[in-house]
């Protein structure tokens, strides 16, 4: 079980014991401040009776204790405890029994002050030995130290043993409690300042929505999951007010710029001020000058079996352009715009290096040019976070994805530019007709089900024909103009092949879309790119589908997803197994999955706008509502989303007609 307040966390069993197994323990920033915790009354352990997470930050675990000569099976005593991420604990006693309760009780305390990622990697520590503190106790590393504190003060401090003794007397009806607190100190190199947690008076950065709806999964789902995504913003250190998502615990524990890019896109709905956090934040960290000058850093990610691994500083980078233009057009204030535009322009810079057909107008070879060049295939872009150099050295393949974030790119580019007057415009949009035609030529496989694309097209020119779920990127066409969609790398028809193949059941699990068909001999249900389900994969399948015109197959992967979300009680993780679905059996968990995920969580809050159809232009007045006209999700009730930074409500019928309730009056409202 995870309790989760970023960049602090708790991890444990489900009888809240902390034994130092595993990865149970109180965490700060990647260090384990206490790896063991462990409560006995009259040297006995709770009988665990319930543990459960009452929020991603806290949990409540409860135990009873039987007393030698009860005169009934009835326990005498009942145990709770309330514990917080940061590292608070509460520990308190009930007496429901008629007489006294006379009992020593213990709790055993220790820490490695290991580090998560050794942690992770199977690596344990002997406990440190611990010191008398005050009224706790403290142990010291190379590097760190942690404190525990307790109130009411122990009895008594065995600091060999690392125990803290009280000798309780609870009366029959009465209760006692002790609070526990760990802290933890770090030498940092001096300029250095870790990243903290959202400050007391930092308000979350977007608004609480009302959702009412037909489908009691969605009621649930939607706060547990803005539950879960505040769970994992962190304040970045140069500018505390600029708030931006880890990617998830316990894995994934800091910031991964496109994951970040992407929790803080799904959120847009709910106003503009994390996307405007988190753009600031990784501006600051975006090279100016150099080799990789524009290039957003990013970490490499395992890509699957039949690729190498993917850098994220590629997706990183050309998501930034595309999130400040989809910002704009929610209301982002037209100054702040402007203040990020030369990071997005420099963004785009590094997207024109890395083409490797590099005449101005990016047009597609000529006839007698060579489909491949000495980096790669000629017009298609391959990888940012790589120069010239390094990519003629070692060829790297051209994905089906990154061309479609960086079509999408371009034209939010193309946008921005020509909207706050900057050059370029045109030839961006030429580029990406340019692009989309190069890739229904060589990146389009006929075949004897009507053909798919390819997932990759190789340095020696060949496509690879893998059949993966990076394919819905080619439904994320993003926010256009007076709420409208950009044109795609597919034509109609290609679409409609695709979203075929999607909801056919070497793809479609039953909870979802996985990441590798089952007819691929590298299929493995567990693989987290090569068979699970991805969350936020298949949000982006069902809005893509459903916006697109292909409702019945959107409704296929979304009651898919919906019904796995209440088998994780409405905390969807990052992904889970992709195994058939069959009658009886829930979904498996992954081993590996974060949960919470700010992508999973921030994709929920994507998934219900996008099918009531909420599409602004803020820079036009205007915004257009086109709901899902199969009404998915029944009667849909949506209040407290932002447009223009005012509040904005919206109510679908059962029939797909939208009304909108409430709207800044600046706005003028459409239907498409």
């Amino acid at each position: 079980m995870l309790c989760v307040s970023a960049p602090a966390m708790a991890a444990s069993g489900p009888d809240g014991q902390l034994r130092g197994q595993g990865l149970h323990g109180f965490y700060r920033a990647g260090v384990r401040t206490l790896a063991r915790m462990e409560l006995r009354l009259g040297g006995m352990e709770p009988m665990p009776l319930q543990g459960t997470l009452t929020s991603a930050a806290e949990a409540r675990f409860v135990g009873a204790v039987r007393l030698p000569g009860d005169p009934d099976p009835d326990p005498t005593l009942t145990v709770e405890r309330l514990r917080h991420a940061k590292g608070v604990e509460t520990v308190t006693v009930r007496n429901t029994g008629s007489r006294p309760a006379r009992i020593p009780l213990e709790i055993a305390l220790g820490t490695d002050l290991g580090l998560l990622a050794e942690i992770a990697a199977g690596q344990r520590s002997a406990d440190l030995p611990g010191q008398v503190q005050s009224a706790g106790l403290r142990w010291a590393g190379p590097r760190h130290s942690a404190t525990v504190t307790a109130r009411p003060s122990p009895h008594a401090v065995l600091a060999g043993a690392g125990v803290l003794r009280w000798d309780l007397e609870v009366q029959p009806g009465a209760r006692w409690s002790v609070e526990l607190g760990t802290e933890l100190e770090t030498l940092t190199p001096e300029g250095v300042r870790p990243p903290t947690g959202r400050g007391a008076g930092v308000p979350l950065p977007w608004s609480e929505p009302e959702v009412r709806c037909d489908d009691p999964r969605v009621e649930l789902l939607v706060p547990r999951s803005l539950d879960a995504l505040g769970s994992l913003l962190v304040a970045d250190a140069d500018r505390p007010t600029d708030l931006y998502a880890v990617s998830g615990a316990p894995w994934r524990f800091g910031l991964t710029a496109a994951d970040a890019l992407w929790a803080a896109r799904l959120a847009l709905p709910l106003g503009t001020r994390l996307v405007a956090g988190t753009l600031r934040a990784l501006a600051r960290r975006q090279p100016t000058a150099g080799p990789q000058s524009g290039v957003i850093p990013g970490v490499l990610r395992h890509a699957g079996p039949e690729l190498p691994p993917s850098c994220t500083a590629t997706e990183a980078t050309l998501l930034f352009v595309t999130v400040l233009a989809e910002a704009w057009r929610w209301g982002l204030p037209r100054a702040e715009v402007a203040e990020l535009l030369p990071a997005a322009e420099r963004a785009l810079g590094a997207l024109r290096a890395n083409i490797t057909d590099d005449r101005p107008a990016f047009d597609r070879p000529a006839p007698d040019r060579p489909a491949v060049g000495p980096e790669g295939p000629v017009g298609f872009v391959t990888d940012l976070g790589r120069t010239a150099e390094e990519r003629a050295a070692r060829p790297v393949p051209a994905r089906c994805e990154v061309q479609a974030q960086a079509h999408r790119a371009a034209l939010h580019g193309a946008e921005l530019l020509e909207a706050f007057g900057r050059p370029g415009a045109q030839e961006w949009r030429d580029w990406a007709a340019g692009l989309r035609e190069r890739f229904r030529e060589q990146f389009w496989l006929d075949d004897l089900s009507g053909g798919r694309p390819a997932a990759a097209l190789l340095a020696p020119g060949r496509p690879l024909p893998t059949v993966a779920s990076s394919f819905v990127h080619l439904l994320d066409l993003g926010l256009a103009g007076d709420g409208g969609r950009h044109q795609g790398l597919l034509d109609r028809e290609q679409t409609r092949i695709l979203a075929q193949r999607l909801v056919a059941p070497e793809f479609d699990c039953g909870w979802g879309l996985r990441t590798l068909s089952t007819k691929s001999p590298r299929f493995n249900p567990l693989g987290h790119r090569s068979g699970a389900s991805r969350v936020h994969e298949t949000v982006l399948a069902v809005t893509g589908l459903a916006e697109a015109g292909f409702e019945r197959e959107a409704r296929v992967l979304l009651d898919g997803l919906l019904d796995a979300s209440t088998h994780f009680e409405g905390r969807l993780p990052e992904m889970y197994a992709g195994e058939q679905r069959v009658t009886g059996c829930p979904p498996v968990p992954h081993p590996a999955a974060c949960r919470p995920a700010a992508l999973s969580a921030a994709a929920v809050v994507h998934l219900v706008t996008a099918l009531a159809g909420v599409r602004p232009d803020v820079p036009a007045g205007r915004v257009t509502v086109r709901p899902a006209s199969t009404a998915p999700l029944g009667e849909l009730e949506l209040g407290g989303l932002r447009v223009a930074g005012e509040p904005f409500s919206v109510r679908v019928s059962r029939i797909g007609v939208a009304v909108v309730e409430e709207a800044s009056p600046e706005l003028q409202l459409g239907a498409r």
